[in-house]
């Protein structure tokens, strides 16, 4: 998340490490004990073509990662790159 681009910034949040553009918050890590979560404030209106997503609630969406099963690293970079877009544009920011 750091590396898309140089207005994002690291806060902890919450006890999870999350990823900023100014006080807005697009997208976090948080681990657990089975899996970690890559987890997207505004996930609900992301595109997900790969289907990575989960959760149900109103905005927030997250993807579990499981030790031993594969990463679809790809889909999981373009939710990344989509969410920061994402929170650039609600915040009016250009690329």
């Amino acid at each position: 998340m750091r590396a898309c681009g140089p207005d994002v910034r690291e806060v902890m949040h919450d006890g999870y490490p999350t990823a900023c553009v100014g006080d807005a918050a697009f997208g976090y890590v948080g681990a657990f004990k089975a899996h970690a979560n890559v987890g997207f404030f505004y996930g609900a209106s992301l595109d997900d073509p790969a289907g990575l997503l989960e959760g149900s609630g109103k905005r927030m969406r997250h993807v579990k990662l499981r030790r031993g099963q594969p990463v679809d690293a790809v889909g999981l970079e373009t939710l990344i790159t989509a969410a920061w877009r994402d929170i650039q544009g609600r915040l009016d920011f250009p690329d």
